[in-house]
């Protein structure tokens, strides 16, 4: 039996490492082998050389440890998998994860060993530099992870802004019609709430624009929706999905726009993944991290101002084009 439980321990191990590999190198798959890897880790092959060995002991006294322990393998690797994974509540389940091992595991490793006169204080030190390096992969782990979305959004925010220094210097010359009217209202509500958001971050829109990196926690999920539900102004982020939907409408009769209008939502990325219009403020606001909602904006913003370029050199009723 222990014969087969290592080699099922070698092969859940070489599975999760190949996962690692195709993951670092961007292969396909990769979610697949460390999904397998994980789950069957935690679910199969720990809780049976748990059991295995709490059974060669024959005795349970040590039963306390083996349970808290398997507890907490569930609870640090399922954390690990959902941050590797970009999974929903991967930041909450880390936060957990992180200092479960020392409040939960570590009290009850010292209690029962400690009733142990045999046990060698030698393997009392090994446990404490595991849960450890534990700690510090884990954290090394949340930072790479977060760090490459951040540098992603800021990088998108770079690009945005020299896009929107060109329209800005085209706007002048747009012809006046409906649908430019809309636009603009669209951008005012975009402005108010960037400068909400913004506000609540003891910065300016326009040292966002200069510079992304001043933001203090682009990475934490909340606080743009926070902003504008303290504003009192902002019910919902209804404001905003409201001058988007007028403006499609719009859109759909004018003459030259009716075409563009199909395209609209997706353009626009007011259709949230489960379909429900009513799942779009937190989709967008509540569940995104603070850089990706103003990325959102800002990409938003100059989707908006591209649609009014159209309209230049030509009549206020008929634009040319399509971006």
């Amino acid at each position: 039996m222990k014969q087969k439980l290592y080699i099922f321990g070698v092969v859940t191990a070489l599975v999760v490492f190949a996962g690692t590999i195709f993951k670092i190198n961007h292969l396909a798959g990769a979610g697949k082998l460390l999904t397998v890897g994980f789950v069957t880790m935690i679910l199969l092959y720990l809780p049976v050389a748990f059991r295995n060995n709490y059974r060669a002991e024959g005795t349970k006294q040590n039963l306390p440890l083996y349970i808290v322990s398997w507890i907490t393998c569930f609870v640090v690797f399922t954390a690990m998998l959902f941050k590797i994974m970009h999974w929903p509540l991967a930041g909450i389940m880390m936060t957990i994860a992180l200092p479960f091992p020392y409040v939960v595991f570590l009290p009850v490793f010292l209690i029962i060993t400690g009733r142990n006169k045999n046990f060698s204080l030698y393997n009392t030190v090994f446990v404490l530099m595991l849960l450890m390096l534990n700690s510090v992969f884990a954290g090394l782990l949340s930072l790479n992870v977060t760090r490459n979305r951040v540098n992603d959004s800021f990088n998108l925010s770079g690009n945005y802004a020299g896009v929107e220094l060109v329209l800005d210097r085209l706007s002048a010359k747009v012809p006046d019609n409906p649908v430019v009217k809309d636009i603009n209202k669209v951008l005012v509500t975009v402005d108010t709430y960037m400068d909400l958001i913004m506000k609540k971050e003891n910065i300016s829109t326009e040292q966002w624009k200069k510079n992304p990196e001043t933001i203090l926690k682009p990475d934490v999920k909340g606080i743009a929706a926070k902003a504008l539900l303290d504003s009192g102004d902002i019910p919902e982020g209804a404001e905003l999905l409201k001058d988007l939907k007028k403006l499609i409408s719009s859109m759909e009769v004018t003459p030259g726009y009716s075409e563009l209008a199909k395209e609209a939502p997706q353009i626009f990325d007011i259709v949230s993944p489960s379909g429900n219009e009513a799942d779009w403020y937190s989709w967008k606001f509540k569940d995104n991290s603070l850089s990706w909602v103003l990325i959102y904006l800002d990409g938003l913003e100059t989707n908006l101002n591209m649609i009014k370029a159209t309209a230049v050199g030509h009549s206020d009723s008929t634009p040319h084009g399509a971006f």
